[in-house]
């Protein structure tokens, strides 16, 4: 018997971008099974919360083909890898300096768990500008999104911009 090829796409998603599923699609044909970690970065102000996020994430992957998890965890990547049975942590690059963090990270958690690999994958050219914190200052101040964000994901942005308040005059 063959073994299943797990692997993990850690990230806060918030909002879930283009960039991600690029990542996501692409990601999903070198493993037999995807789990997208939504995890809550405390360094980070989300917008959305985790419940949000994770019924976001699960709506826009619904339709591809790879056996697709989304879970959501708070504690160690790699050991939130390990309770998956991942081999795999896939990571997307966007820029040399994504690369100076990931490069760090994976240096990190091979420290921790050597027998958990990390797989880069480049953001499509067309998409590498894209980030969720990008995505959402350019909405809170009211300019488009739209070329960034499934056309689902910009409106519940717009929409939670309208809640929260726009920005600047």
């Amino acid at each position: 018997m063959a073994m299943t090829r797990t692997g993990v796409y850690p990230g806060t998603f918030d909002p879930v971008t283009l960039g991600h599923m690029d990542i996501i699609r692409r990601g999903a044909k070198l493993v037999d099974r995807l789990v997208i970690g939504v995890t809550t970065n405390p360094s980070k102000s989300p917008m959305f919360t985790l419940d949000e996020r994770l019924a976001m994430v699960r709506r826009e992957c619904a339709g591809i083909e790879t056996d697709i998890e989304v879970v959501a965890f708070d504690s160690l990547l790699m050991d939130f890898a390990d309770r998956q049975g991942a081999q795999i942590i896939i990571r997307g690059l966007r820029a040399v300096a994504d690369f100076e963090y990931e490069y760090q990270m994976a240096g990190m958690n091979q420290q921790i768990n050597a027998n958990v690999e990390t797989v880069f994958l480049m953001a499509d050219v067309s998409l590498q500008p894209i980030a969720s914190r990008l995505v959402k200052e350019i909405a809170l101040f009211g300019g488009p999104i739209q070329r960034f964000v499934s056309p689902t994901v910009c409106a519940e942005v717009v929409e939670r911009v309208e809640k929260i308040g726009r920005k600047g005059s």
